[in-house]
């Protein structure tokens, strides 16, 4: 059908894509990012043990989901030139700096050749706290408590405009987190089985659970 209305096979991948999701909230203390783990091409189902939440920091989570090929080349280009900036002026760069730095490259490649991902920033800088960014591959950037992307984000804005708190501890954190799963579970037509949740606060970076459904397609 999309190749009858004349859509570009990026255009194509794209809209799959929208099958892939990520998620995210930043809390008092610590920063949630989740995401789906399936990679996808077209209507298949390559693996099911992908991970798209990238440690490009020691503090910076980047959750990134959209063609494979433009995730993995986007994610490791932002990662590699944090690392070379620290290495280069003996410090690292901040949260939001970060984020600009993104949305800057973003930018330029969208007149270029546009990355086809949207992203999720978590940090946690000392002296700052915890912060999430969102992007889109229009090269918006904002500021959020939380967000999500993907047909997704339909179930899960929703329940975090409903139970999202600031003050919410890890453990009531990832009890939503398992809420929103099981409504993509429940209700996307065409729902990803397995999903990660990694952390960032003061200590670093760290994978925090696993949520598998099915048995893992590697």
């Amino acid at each position: 059908l999309l190749r009858a209305r004349g859509c570009s096979a990026r255009r194509r991948h794209a809209i799959m894509s929208s099958a892939e999701c990520c998620f995210g909230a930043a809390f008092k203390d610590f920063v949630l990012v989740a995401a789906d783990k399936s990679q996808i091409f077209s209507i298949i189902v390559q693996k099911t043990d992908e991970d798209k939440v990238s440690v490009i920091d020691d503090d910076k989570l980047l959750a990134c989901v959209g063609p494979t090929g433009d995730r993995e080349n986007f994610t490791g280009y932002v990662g590699k030139n944090l690392a070379l900036y620290k290495f280069r002026n003996g410090m690292k760069l901040s949260t939001r700096a970060a984020g600009n730095f993104i949305r800057s490259e973003l930018a330029t490649a969208l007149r270029k050749g546009p990355y086809q991902v949207n992203m999720l920033l978590g940090g946690c800088d000392e002296g700052v706290g915890p912060e999430l960014y969102w992007f889109d591959y229009l090269a918006a950037m904002h500021k959020v408590k939380y967000a999500a992307h993907g047909y997704a984000a339909n179930f899960c804005l929703s329940l975090l405009d409903k139970h999202y708190r600031e003050d919410m501890s890890v453990d009531e954190a990832m009890d939503l987190m398992d809420m929103c799963f099981a409504q993509i579970r429940n209700r996307l037509v065409v729902s990803p089985p397995n999903f990660l949740v990694k952390i960032v606060d003061k200590d670093g970076c760290r994978l925090l659970a696993h949520r598998d459904e099915r048995t893992v397609v590697h």
